[in-house]
């Protein structure tokens, strides 16, 4: 992978919170928070997160850790910082050997800078390993360098189609016989044809709609040296197809506001305006939070495949958790954020607390993560069956220190040339992009 400067890295990683970070909503100020009882000999660590919400998975893992380790007490003083200040500064604080907190939050997008030439974060593969098996291993994968896990995941983002079954049942549509993407197409066609709706919103402004149809092909932006692969046939196939849902097939809108962030798509989705949307899981929260008159009316079912014995779904999204190797406690940070992220009780958490499908794919099975809840109350019963179905078709992707370089061409230039003015072919569009990565 070709060396990026420092001041490269922090200018161009500063440009795509949005796009990175689609689950995890940054805080805008500053926040401090002390977790956890002050109990004689309790041991002081420190958190840094982006996403406040982040704290409540914490607060329920320090409180369990508490009153099982009575003997090893802990309390965490938890900081959220925006989210380029707080990546921005633990960059800075690695590289001067002072001033990093004990354990972190890291972005997806972000992480490939911390793993640049000899990572300053503690190995975790002594807790890892035993459990690998349990767990969605791609989302491991995102975080290690040569075999080596750093962070711990905390979603898989698994990406799924929403459909609003009350529109597709009066466009006489199955949805459970949507099995390919061509199956898609003709349901759209369907949708159309008989409701005033249309069948999904395609991102101009953020690449949701493109970023898992690539990766459930195996493709990419990047392969797995980090050499620029967005212009490659793969890629081509799948911008023209998105360009065809839209301008010959007619069954796809560019999404009001540019992404399905937009308060624009929100009224719009809100009213009935698509019959789906492809999204990963942690779009659930956006759902109950900003479109509530859809609830009994959306259900969640796999992705249409490319081909009969394709994936289905993408993992898309997400933060790992690290030890820095400033920490004086390093055993103590090790077993305490394995304890939060790595047992069966703290990824019953993750879904209980933030709604996020956990990493640990066997708890999926479990009856505690059956019980009721807002999410079953929306989506129907029916969430986690449909998670079993897929699990073995996320694959991993690939995060390089110029993902947020890519990124910013495709929702700068690609999407718009090519999808909303038409000014470029998918080709031309996406090697221009290419060639504009590679000489960076």
């Amino acid at each position: 992978m070709k060396k990026v400067s420092l001041l490269v890295l922090l200018l161009g990683l500063a440009m795509m919170l949005a796009a990175c970070g689609g689950d995890e909503e940054s805080s805008e100020a500053d926040a401090s928070e002390v977790i956890g009882e002050d109990l004689e000999g309790a041991t002081e660590l420190t958190f840094w997160t982006f996403n406040e919400l982040h704290m409540n998975i914490f607060k329920d893992a320090v409180t369990r850790w508490n009153e099982e380790h009575s003997d090893r007490p802990i309390k965490l003083t938890a900081e959220t910082y925006p989210y380029d200040n707080m990546h921005n500064n633990l960059l800075l604080a690695l590289q001067s050997g002072k001033g990093a907190p004990d354990i972190v939050d890291i972005e997806l997008g972000r992480f490939p800078n911390y793993l640049q030439g000899e990572p300053q974060l503690l190995p975790m593969n002594e807790y890892v390993e035993p459990v690998k098996d349990q767990f969605i291993e791609s989302r491991f994968d995102i975080y290690s360098k040569d075999g080596t896990y750093y962070g711990l995941p905390t979603h898989v983002g698994a990406t799924v189609a929403y459909y609003n079954k009350e529109i597709m049942d009066a466009a006489g549509v199955d949805i459970d016989s949507i099995d390919t993407w061509d199956d898609y197409v003709e349901a759209g066609k369907q949708v159309v044809d008989k409701t005033d709706a249309t069948m999904v919103t395609l991102e101009t402004e953020d690449y949701w709609s493109y970023w898992p149809l690539l990766a459930q092909q195996g493709s990419d932006f990047f392969d797995e040296n980090g050499e620029v692969i967005l212009d490659n046939e793969t890629n081509v196939k799948t911008l023209q197809f998105m360009h065809d849902m839209v301008y010959k097939h007619g069954i796809a809108e560019l999404t009001p506001g540019g992404g399905h962030h937009a308060e624009e798509y929100y009224g719009f989705m809100n009213d009935g305006g698509a019959a789906s949307v492809i999204m990963p899981m942690w779009y659930m929260g956006r759902f109950t939070d900003y479109m509530e008159d859809l609830k009994g009316k959306i259900v969640i079912r796999p992705m249409p495949r490319w081909t009969e014995d394709g994936n289905r779904s993408a993992g898309a999204g997400g933060t790992g958790t690290v030890v820095t190797n400033q920490t004086e406690n390093p055993e103590l940070a090790k077993e305490f954020l394995a304890y939060a992220k790595l047992t069966e009780e703290g990824n019953l958490a993750l879904w209980e607390i933030m709604g996020f499908d956990p990493p640990m794919w066997t708890v999926w099975e479990s009856e505690a993560i059956r019980e009721d809840n807002k999410y079953y109350q929306f989506f129907g019963t029916d969430i986690f069956d449909t998670l079993l179905d897929i699990r073995d078709e996320i694959n991993s992707i690939n995060i390089t220190a110029r993902n947020p370089i890519a990124q910013q061409q495709l929702t700068t230039n690609v999407f718009n040339n090519v999808l909303r003015a038409q000014s470029q072919s998918p080709e031309e569009a996406l090697k221009q992009a290419a060639d504009e990565i590679r000489n960076n």
